[in-house]
């Protein structure tokens, strides 16, 4: 005689509230001011970042767009093993606007013997059109991630490079102390306006650093 079969139970998985992940070498993980904070890098928003990076890329370091499989390869093998690292190759953080992410950056190329870091930042697409808007969450981004890099971390020289068509981006470096200190002529060549264009080279000290 045939059992009768046991009726079917669906599975419930039940939602986890996203983990905050620490970066070791850090005692403080979390810079905030007011409603804008950075927390070190969230694994739940890798896909909007990855959308940010590929609407953006004629002016980002990379030559390809993203996929979510390539995207989850970065996170899963790259970043996710700098939370542990005594001296991490980089330190990346979420910008949050209240619990929103509204953007990411933080510190790439660290020497740690030099005691120096270039500053990588992203935001929202939809909140680079207005200057005044990109130049109050980047001039934000700029306060916390200074607080970050030169009392928490210790650096003595925050660096970036900017495509010379980015003039708003490099008017609000100027603004936020980050002196200029070259140019490499003819540095990139992009493939849409059949052109090439000058780096343009800023650096922030913690000598000269004022909260």
């Amino acid at each position: 005689m045939q059992r009768p079969a046991k009726p079917f139970t669906p599975v419930r998985f039940r939602l986890q509230p996203p983990i905050i992940m620490k970066y070791k070498i850090l005692n403080r993980n979390i810079f905030s001011k007011e409603n804008l904070s950075i927390v070190p890098i969230r694994y739940e928003d890798r896909y909007k970042i990855m959308g940010w990076r590929n609407e953006q890329i004629y002016h980002l370091r990379q030559s390809v767009k993203l996929t979510k499989k390539t995207q989850d390869i970065y996170f899963d093998n790259v970043l996710s093993k700098h939370f542990n690292e005594k001296n991490p190759q980089q330190i990346l953080f979420t910008y949050l606007e209240e619990e929103k992410c509204i953007g990411y950056g933080g510190f790439v190329n660290i020497n740690w013997i030099d005691k120096r870091a270039e500053l990588s930042f992203l935001i929202d697409t939809s909140l680079k059109g207005n200057f005044q808007r990109y130049s109050y969450y980047f001039s934000n981004f700029i306060n916390l991630i200074k607080i970050a890099g030169f009392e928490e971390i210790g650096f003595n020289r925050i660096f970036t490079e900017t495509y010379s068509f980015r003039k708003n981006h490099i008017k609000i470096l100027e603004r936020n102390n980050f002196i200029y200190e070259g140019m490499m002529k003819e540095h990139i060549f992009m493939i849409e306006d059949n052109k090439f264009y000058d780096s343009i080279l800023h650096a922030s000290l913690k000598t000269n650093y004022e909260r």
